[in-house]
């Protein structure tokens, strides 16, 4: 199961009662958002609130803020418009809270592998404790209040990042996704709407919020991923009998190793083969969660940040292919 499911997430959506929308808020409104929300973490009596750090958005620069995007961590739309937007992010990175994106609190929580109800449960445990000192905005029949109607109810979106290369080259994506429609859940590239896949990555996610509990909705995602996952490695059987794909996963291996430029498209094209190989016992000296941590570190932004340097887009080339070389040795 762990060499499709890649990762869990969870992401609750908030808004205090006695403030506008975050698009109808003032700039003092805002910040005074931001310091309810830091004080309720801060003082709240849990081990949670000691392992934040406060981010204040407008004074991140645009390379480590595309990098948040690129570790999910943040919102594409989060970025957009830094004025009045904060960060609170925990140092190993799997809690973090955006403050006024388009709901005054987007909660998440990340963990590896599949598991739903562990994300869950600590989401749940860091959305009581700003409960037990906050107001929600809630309403006896339509739940919890937010500016999208969509997320009206719960307010809770959980997804799961899947590596789905079989399924992929058999084109049966879309069939899925039509499928998927029908039971309330959508896929979509790994960074959510509006993305392409890349590298084989689609994320999986629940589009009902309202008129269904937290924990009914994890149980379906949880059992359609199940079924998704089996599928794929069904998928994986066939497609891995052939010697075309089995010298496809090795000539990755050997670029990977030894290509001294890629592109990020070409590295993500690659080292999604190369999980593929680790999956199907090919290749069997690689930790497939070293692929999955390169499958973050090459992305331009990110790469730029953990070099430190300001990186042409040549440069990030050069700069991906040694990381790469450096750790597939």
């Amino acid at each position: 199961m762990s060499s499709v499911v890649i990762s869990t997430r969870v992401r609750l959506a908030r808004n205090l009662k006695d403030y506008p929308f975050p698009c109808k808020l003032s700039a003092q409104g805002r910040q005074e958002v931001i310091e309810k929300v830091r004080d309720a973490v801060k003082n709240g009596n849990s081990v949670l609130a000691n392992d934040f750090s406060y981010i204040k958005m407008s004074e991140v620069d645009s390379v480590r803020s595309v990098s948040l995007v690129e570790k999910r961590l943040v919102s594409p739309e989060f970025i957009s418009d830094t004025d009045g937007r904060a960060l609170l992010l925990s140092s190993d990175e799997s809690l973090s809270i955006m403050l006024n994106e388009e709901d005054h609190i987007r909660l998440q929580v990340i963990t590896k592998g599949l598991s739903l109800e562990k994300a869950y449960d600590t989401a749940d445990k860091l959305d009581t404790l700003l409960d037990e000192r906050l107001d929600f905005a809630f309403d006896e029949k339509l739940g919890y209040l937010t500016q999208c109607p969509t997320n009206l109810g719960t307010g809770m979106r959980a997804s799961v990042m899947l590596h789905l290369p079989a399924l992929e080259k058999s084109r049966a994506i879309s069939r899925i996704a039509g499928n998927l429609s029908k039971l309330g859940l959508t896929i979509r590239g790994a960074h959510g709407e509006g993305t392409e896949p890349r590298g084989a990555l689609y994320q999986l996610s629940n589009q009902v919020t309202l008129g269904i509990s937290e924990k009914a909705a994890v149980e379906n995602l949880k059992n359609i991923t199940l079924q998704l996952a089996a599928q794929e490695e069904q998928a994986r059987e066939r497609l891995c009998r052939s010697m075309d794909v089995r010298d496809t996963v090795s000539r990755s291996l050997g670029i990977l190793r030894y290509a001294v430029m890629i592109s990020h498209e070409e590295a993500l094209r690659l080292l999604s083969n190369v999980r593929l190989g680790v999956a199907s016992g090919q290749l069997r000296d690689i930790d497939p969660d070293v692929i999955d941590k390169l499958m973050t570190d090459v992305e331009p932004a990110t790469l730029s940040v953990n070099t430190g340097k300001s990186l042409s887009p040549h440069d990030r080339d050069v700069e991906r292919a040694k990381l790469i070389k450096s750790v597939l040795k």
